[in-house]
């Protein structure tokens, strides 16, 4: 059965605080738990005023406490920012807090520009090179492997699904050699999603985690009862798109109407071109949009992205969101 899964950055908004994302991002984890989720993802970001989720392992345990059954994790953890011993030890007390409802995302990409990762200490020269090597020790250390030579505390033992992230071919065919889960990442690279997909099924090895391919696809969804409403509700992830490529990264402002259209020609290209890969407008425009994703990509599982400023309107569109995904696919 094709699952659903919802995937947050932790909105900041203009106007309110980290606590208060914070507290807004378990809200919409119970809520996504009780509309039948399998899923809830938090993504690592660095030096971003508008996004909450940079600790994302703290934040997980912060959701975990507000949740009972949904499985909660990374979308992902940026392996080049992070010793895989500090990962192995993050994940396992997760996995001791929270048995049998944690995941692992891992992604190549760094989150961050020079600067951050300079702060973080660890540099971007090298770190992505090291990426299939670091999750080769990561597993060593889930696995208590002896030659080690010590025993990773919290962490040894420990289970969390592992998955490989990516938006390129890379990734594809390192989640496809070690048989791990593979989820790309179309909400914002779309460019490569039909070939990566057919990369990783055609070269999948089947392993100890998986004997099959297994795909997720992520999609932007904005759902609301007219589709007037759920175009301006998109809007405001559409401004933190144009001030992210303009290098001017601010808090999650409120939507304006009429705002795609307001952009100069190059602008709404971009935006067309990023946002490919999306569903928005009622019920059943966003089925629509969701069932021919699927015919398309095959995918196991749907995450959808669905940054909203207002914490009702998001829920409202979690909720319809449910209903389209379980119409497209019975």
């Amino acid at each position: 059965m094709t699952k659903l899964a919802l995937l947050d950055l932790v909105p900041i908004c203009v106007g309110s605080s980290p606590a208060e994302a914070l507290e807004r991002a378990a809200g919409l984890a119970r809520h996504a738990e009780s509309q039948g989720y399998h899923r809830y993802w938090v993504a690592e970001h660095h030096g971003m005023p508008g996004i909450g989720g940079a600790a994302t392992s703290v934040v997980l345990a912060h959701i975990g406490a507000a949740t009972n059954t949904i499985r909660i994790g990374s979308g992902g953890i940026m392996l080049p920012n992070h010793a895989p011993l500090q990962v192995v030890e993050q994940f396992g007390t997760l996995d001791a807090l929270y048995p049998g409802r944690i995941d692992l995302a891992l992604g190549r990409a760094p989150g961050s520009d020079g600067r951050v990762a300079a702060a973080l200490r660890r540099g971007l020269a090298g770190g992505a090179d090291h990426f299939v090597q670091d999750i080769m020790e990561m597993q060593a250390l889930f696995a208590g492997d002896p030659q080690a030579g010590f025993i990773a505390t919290p962490g040894a033992g420990a289970d969390p699904q592992l998955w490989i992230l990516g938006s390129s071919t890379y990734g594809a065919q390192v989640a496809a050699a070690l048989g791990l889960p593979y989820g790309f990442a179309s909400h914002f690279a779309p460019a490569l999603l039909d070939e990566a997909l057919a990369i990783y099924r055609h070269q999948f090895q089947p392993s100890p985690y998986l004997d099959q391919p297994y795909v997720m696809v992520a999609c932007n969804v904005f759902a609301a009862d007219t589709e007037e409403e759920a175009r301006l509700l998109a809007s405001s992830q559409q401004q933190s798109f144009v001030a992210l490529r303009n290098g001017r990264p601010g808090r999650f402002l409120p939507p304006v109407e009429g705002y795609f259209e307001s952009l100069p020609n190059t602008a709404q290209v971009m935006l067309s071109d990023v946002q490919r890969v999306a569903a928005i407008g009622t019920s059943d425009q966003v089925r629509d949009s969701l069932r021919a994703l699927l015919a398309r990509t095959q995918a196991d599982e749907i995450i959808i992205s669905s940054a909203i400023f207002d914490p009702d309107a998001r829920k409202h569109s979690v909720t319809i969101a449910a209903e389209a995904f379980r119409a497209a696919t019975t």
